[in-house]
């Protein structure tokens, strides 16, 4: 196939902008790595962790468990009419029958936080949810680790993540552009703006941070030997609500970056996160 026609099914599918265009060398190859790397283990995380957490679906705060009053539940209550489920939040209840606190196993209502879909295993299995989440958790963290090492060392964190004053000062516009789904172009393409930056500064040196502390907070070995963690988070069960909230706000931005990256262009996207290159519209001299 000649060059003109394989240029035109490009265009087609959306591969490349269909007027001018020049590629724009986006991210560095660990980058690329480290990220993939944390898609993957964040997937078996969360549903390896669902399966530790429906051993006992429940979440306190405090250094031990108060049963009386939880933070959140999900449990099974038995009724005339069948198993309810039943999803506490404070003083809060609501009937999630079917998804959260009981559901169906081989077509049998049964007493169960996280329904057999979202979690790794599927059956309940705590041992085996145990050595998935742990050996992507020391995975997680050294990737994570070596990734703020290069961040800092090579000046991304700097130059590409930490928001500037002129960043702060149009962060009001870039948030109603966003809203109105108005993604920058050309020449803006190639940097991050002000909703990108804190964004992803915080779900790496933030959220990142705390998910990896509160997990080893949680184990009496490293307890031991950094007896700190219990006091920096207030005690054991308030790391694991900590450790669960910081879960499932990795999976709010999943959703929204997932989003954000088909809305704004998704073959660009994401050819810019596999091969390092990013089409920017325009002439690259003017």
């Amino acid at each position: 196939m000649s060059a003109e026609p394989v240029r035109i099914l490009r265009r087609a599918l959306g591969l490349v902008p269909a007027g001018p265009h020049y590629f724009f060398r986006r991210h560095a190859l660990i980058v690329r790595v480290a990220h993939w790397i944390n898609a993957g283990c964040l997937a078996f995380l969360l549903m390896s962790g669902l399966q530790i957490f429906n051993a006992h679906p429940a979440l306190y705060w405090g250094k031990s468990s108060d049963f009386d009053r939880p933070v959140l539940s999900m449990t099974a209550q038995y009724t005339d009419g069948g198993t309810v489920g039943v999803t506490q939040i404070g003083p809060w209840h609501f009937d999630t029958t079917g998804v959260l606190g009981a559901s169906d196993v081989d077509g049998v209502r049964t007493p169960r936080g996280f329904p057999e879909w979202a979690t790794l295993p599927g059956p309940q299995w705590l041992a085996m949810g145990r050595l998935w989440h742990f050996a992507f958790a020391w995975l997680f963290a050294i990737n994570g680790i070596l990734f703020w090492a290069y961040a800092i060392a090579r000046g991304h964190l700097r130059r590409d993540l930490l928001p500037t004053k002129k960043d702060l000062a149009h962060l009001p516009r870039e948030i109603v552009d966003h809203i109105k789904l108005n993604f920058p172009r050309g020449e803006d393409a190639k940097h991050y703006n002000a909703l990108q930056k804190l964004a992803y500064f915080f779900v790496i040196f933030v959220l990142g941070a705390l998910i990896v502390l509160t997990g080893l907070a949680m184990s009496p070995t490293m307890d031991s030997a950094f007896p700190q963690l219990l006091w920096i988070f207030g005690g054991r069960q308030s790391a694991r609500t900590i450790h669960f909230v910081c879960a499932f706000s990795f999976l709010g931005f999943f959703i929204v970056h997932i989003a954000m990256v088909i809305l704004s262009g998704s073959w660009n996207n994401l050819r810019s996160m596999i091969t390092g290159s990013y089409a920017i519209e325009g002439d690259k001299d003017g």
